[in-house]
């Protein structure tokens, strides 16, 4: 059913170890708002667990370039999903890389629109890219990234080859630098607006997988997987 050979592109990894008792590194300190501020890896871990799309950013001639990445948390490493040749992948190689995700949960509508505000969980991460010339390390970061889209999915497909394998590359940084930053909760008006007579609250905002949309050329005798069967109704 494959007409020609799958193309894993590069994937970057990025380490994560910032402690709770430990300040966070001056360039990642949270300024504004920093009550919303968290630096434990426990938290860290949870917002990168529930994004599949991360903003990597780089400088190009001078200027800030940044571009939106497939992503997931396998251990200790972010895995970002990119093309080998790739402008931001070709920069992050020995440079220093912003790392961005963010959940948004809800819309926060106030009594006044100065007010209005979002709820949110977002992960900023700091780090030096270093190429990763291992394979077997290289095929392991490919089948977690699969598992992290669709679980099970992996050991439905063909093998990976070899030259799939050696057609890709990783760029890992291992720094600990991250730092987040999270709003819940209601609006918070000025006092006297309280008692104005204007609807105030939270509209949640999720994201669900919807029903199956078999591929055009897909045989007719093919039935959907139950892997995917599972995914509909799941929020993303």
């Amino acid at each position: 059913m494959v007409a020609r050979p799958t193309r894993y592109p590069l994937v970057l990894m990025s380490s994560q170890h910032p402690e709770a008792s430990q300040p966070p590194p001056e360039e990642l300190r949270v300024r504004r708002s920093a009550k919303r501020a968290r630096y434990d890896r426990e938290t860290i871990d949870a917002i990168v667990d529930a994004v599949l799309i991360a903003h990597v950013g780089t400088v190009r001639d001078g200027k800030p370039v940044v571009i939106p990445m497939l992503c997931r948390r396998d251990g200790d490493w972010l895995l970002l999903h990119g093309s080998p040749a790739a402008g931001t992948v070709v920069r992050g190689r020995d440079q220093e890389v912003c790392v961005t995700l963010t959940v948004l949960d809800g819309l926060v509508l106030a009594r006044s629109a100065f007010h209005h505000s979002l709820n949110y969980r977002s992960v900023v991460v700091l780090g030096r890219a270093e190429i990763v010339h291992d394979e077997g390390e290289r095929r392991r970061a490919l089948e977690a990234l699969m598992e992290r889209l669709v679980p099970g999915r992996g050991a439905t497909l063909r093998p990976t080859t070899d030259v799939e394998v050696r057609q890709t590359a990783v760029l890992r940084v291992s720094l600990a630098k991250a730092s987040a930053k999270l709003r819940s909760g209601p609006p918070a008006d000025d006092e006297p607006d309280y008692d104005l007579p204007i609807w105030a609250g939270v509209l949640p905002v999720t994201t669900r997988i919807g029903e199956p949309q078999p591929d055009p050329r897909l045989a007719e005798s093919t039935a959907v997987p139950e892997h995917v069967r599972r995914m509909a109704g799941k929020t993303a």
